[in-house]
């Protein structure tokens, strides 16, 4: 079974303790996931639910109360976790970026324009990559583990900034195509 990104990560969080979707909610907040994941509070029951009916997670609620249910990962959830987390950091995945469908119709665009909006890109990267440094000083100390997801992002923003940077002087220096 192939678990999606927020799969993985509400079944890897249940795996450290049994939690209900507020405490979830709690700690993908104050670990700082979001920057890495995509999963929406209103999605994590919604996961959870499907967790639960493929046997990788447990629901309990205190007997007698309406508590919240608490999620706790199964024995083959710990299974998939350890063989999902091998595959996640053993095996490239490419990821698309909208990018590369700008630099398709690059020629659609004035040569104008199309400078101004990757000179537009490279501030907002080089304002991530701000934000994210003064995320990582706030939330120090951090788990080594943590800590490179940090850097892996980090390297990410310089190498796309120093693209930018290349292409940029690469399209001034080149004629702008024409229509036919």
């Amino acid at each position: 079974m192939n678990l999606t990104d927020s799969e993985l990560l509400l079944l890897g969080l249940v795996a450290e303790m049994p939690r209900h979707g507020y405490e979830l909610e709690q700690v993908i907040e104050i670990r700082g996931m979001r920057e890495w994941t995509q999963i929406g509070f209103s999605s994590i029951y919604f996961v959870l639910g499907k967790l639960e009916k493929a046997g990788l997670v447990l629901a309990e609620a205190a007997a007698g109360t309406k508590a919240r249910k608490t999620f706790s990962a199964t024995a083959a959830g710990h299974k998939a976790l350890l063989e999902q987390t091998i595959s996640a950091l053993g095996a490239y995945r490419p990821t698309h970026s909208s990018l590369l469908l700008g630099m398709v119709h690059w020629p659609a665009l004035s040569r104008e324009s199309a400078l101004a909006a990757l000179e537009n890109r490279l501030s907002s990267v080089m304002a991530e990559a701000e934000r994210l440094e003064l995320m990582r000083r706030q939330r120090q100390p951090m788990p080594d583990h943590i800590e490179v997801l940090f850097d892996f992002s980090a390297s990410q923003l310089a190498a796309e900034r120093g693209w930018i940077t290349t292409t940029l002087d690469y399209m001034r220096s080149k004629p702008w195509p024409t229509k036919e």
